[in-house]
């Protein structure tokens, strides 16, 4: 029994040595730094300000969900005004291309036309010609070359009609401008795009401008297709017509509000007027004057190759009939050179489509002055610039035209007979 206790100690004194000696090992290989490690310390708050933490922190998640939720679906309408606005752009381009293809094709038509209807013409005249001095020489009547005449001519009368009717060099000039106005409107909506904040006031403007335009100027020819001799000259319009109400504000003017005074106010209104006197009505005046010449070469040309025919017909009655063959188709072609080959009914339209531009500069500056509140108009700054340009001149001839204007109203007003016709005779566009 003292041998088994004694083993016993023996066995835990030496495990306890071997453990002790496992410690120091570890405690060798470890090796502790001696500086001491700075830890953080814990705030010491109570339980119930941790859970008002807590609390508070879930309330502000939540609030942020709910925050995205709302925002959410105004993100989602502007990304879709976007996508419209991109598919107005792209319906502009592909206009623009439609506009320039169809206005090559139309001039192509009015040269081709023109060179078919001569040639047709002074071949006709020829075998007039040839044909009664066969018949002067030979005594036999060219029945052939008579009838191949009248033939041609009746062939030129039918086309000048319809040519005269549908004026190619016209529509060729419609399509030019229809082009033009569809580019600056692509040029206006990548500039919306580019500097952002596109609403969908902006949207709506786009498509009422893009209809406006395919209005103005339409691409069929049957049934859609302007009336190329109105009874009344009236500026072309290819902007969407609104009426402009005026809204109560309670707002009195100040030295500048928006860009705008009432000096600004007074220099638009007299710019306004110079144009209405002035621009518009003499570029009226001169569509008028393109209207009826274009009237008077249209009708006298088929009516000049009519009575060719007539007279190639019954040449053999005499020298009056001879001479009509000849010299009518002489005549018609020398019409018809001037009508078509001097294009005088693009020049009607491009008089029309000026006396449109002042119109419709005149009517950008009567809604800017009509609309009461400041804040929604045009900064005044910015307009006066614009309309400068437009009428090219620089900002201080500008305000020296609204200057004389007043001027020259004034005098006309207290009956004074000045002799300065520079001022009476001015008009507001430099440009045209």
């Amino acid at each position: 029994m003292a041998t088994l206790l004694s083993s016993t100690v023996f066995s835990v004194k030496g495990t306890s040595q071997i453990h002790d000696s496992r410690r120091s090992n570890i405690r060798a290989t470890i090796n502790i730094p001696k500086t001491p490690v700075a830890l953080p310390k814990l705030p010491s708050k109570s339980f119930a300000d941790n859970l008002e933490n807590i609390t508070s922190r879930a309330e502000q998640i939540i609030d942020r969900s709910y925050t995205r939720r709302t925002i959410s679906p105004n993100l989602s309408n502007e990304k879709a005004i976007i996508e419209k606005m991109y598919a107005i752009m792209e319906a502009v381009a592909d206009r623009v291309e439609m506009h320039n293809n169809i206005g090559a094709q139309r001039d192509n038509w009015n040269t081709l036309l023109l060179t078919s209807v001569n040639s047709i013409t002074l071949t006709a005249a020829t075998m007039t010609g040839i044909s009664a001095a066969a018949t002067a020489v030979s005594g036999s009547s060219a029945e052939a070359l008579k009838l191949g005449a009248t033939i041609l001519y009746l062939a030129a009368t039918g086309l000048l009609a319809v040519m005269n009717k549908i004026q190619p060099s016209q529509l060729a000039e419609e399509q030019r401008n229809a082009s033009r106005l569809f580019k600056q409107l692509l040029r206006e909506i990548e500039t919306k795009l580019s500097l952002g904040n596109v609403t969908s006031s902006d949207v709506n403007e786009a498509m009422e401008r893009v209809l406006a335009l395919d209005k103005a100027y339409p691409l069929p020819l049957l049934g859609a297709m302007l009336e190329k001799f109105p009874k009344k000259v009236e500026p072309a319009v290819w902007w969407p017509r609104k009426v402009h109400q005026k809204r109560v504000v309670k707002k009195t003017m100040t030295s500048s509000t928006n860009g705008w005074s009432e000096k600004l106010e007074e220099e638009m209104r007299e710019i306004c007027g110079v144009i209405e006197r002035k621009d518009l009505e003499d570029y009226l005046r001169l569509s008028k004057k393109a209207l009826n010449l274009n009237k008077v070469l249209a009708i006298s040309g088929p009516v000049l190759t009519g009575l060719a025919a007539l007279g190639t017909a019954f040449s053999h009655h005499g020298t009056v009939p001879l001479v009509a063959g000849v010299v009518g188709g002489a005549l018609a072609s020398v019409v018809n050179s001037f009508e078509h080959g001097g294009q005088v009914g693009m020049v009607f339209e491009m008089y029309r489509s000026n006396a449109g531009f002042f119109r419709l500069v005149e009517e950008t500056i009567e809604s800017n002055l009509n609309e009461r509140d400041f804040e929604r108009r045009e900064n005044g700054e910015v307009f006066e610039t614009k309309v400068a340009l437009q009428l090219g001149r620089s900002l201080s001839e500008l305000r020296n035209l609204a200057d004389n204007s007043r001027n020259s109203r004034s005098r006309r007003f207290n009956g004074v007979d000045h002799h300065d016709r520079e001022i009476e005779e001015e008009f507001a566009s430099k440009l045209f």
